[in-house]
């Protein structure tokens, strides 16, 4: 508590200089920017001539409006990042394939009606007790449930699991499709 070496205000032993009075009386200036709105993290002028508020305050949507064709992000940034990484562009080739299983899922529901008018019998018992509901409710469920899985499976096209499961439904639909037109011709 001494001016000389002793404790300070604070517990502190060392020695007080001049100087440390005087900046002590030395007001605090304001901020000179104005608060963020709640929620984001200001950037200022001077932090590499960027200015608004921080894209990355909160996550990035897995579907947003950059999904659809204008969004930049097409893969991981680094290699040790690709498996379990979300994007915001899908590529053409996962489009093809999504479109294929749903065209294949369309065929299905058309041929298995087809073979039910021809005096065939539904062996899937989950697909037999969705007809019971009625023909176009039959597509109508059918198509929404594999629309569904077909959105989670493109969202994670970067997890090993969801690539496996995209091709097993895409060759399953495929010998689906083959084992179709095989009633025809038996």
């Amino acid at each position: 508590m001494s001016r000389g070496g002793g404790p300070d205000a604070h517990g502190s032993s060392r020695a007080r200089r001049p100087d440390d009075e005087q900046a002590s009386r030395v007001p605090m200036e304001p901020a000179q920017h104005s608060p963020a709105p709640s929620g984001t993290i200001p950037i200022g002028v001077g932090d590499s001539g960027r200015s608004g508020t921080d894209r990355r305050a909160q996550p990035t949507p897995r579907l947003s409006r950059w999904s659809f064709g204008r969004g930049r992000r097409r893969g991981a940034r680094r290699a040790h990042e690709v498996e379990g990484s979300f994007v915001d562009v899908y590529s053409p080739s996962m489009l093809a394939a999504i479109l294929w299983i749903a065209l294949m899922n369309a065929a299905d529901s058309f041929f298995t009606i087809v073979h039910l008018q021809n005096g065939g019998q539904e062996v899937n018992p989950v697909a037999n007790a969705l007809l019971l509901t009625g023909r176009a409710q039959f597509v109508l469920i059918k198509s929404a449930v594999i629309s569904v899985a077909l959105l989670v499976l493109c969202l994670h096209k970067n997890f090993h699991l969801a690539r496996l499961g995209l091709w097993l439904a895409a060759v399953a639909y495929t010998c689906l499709l083959a084992y179709h037109l095989l009633l025809f011709v038996i």
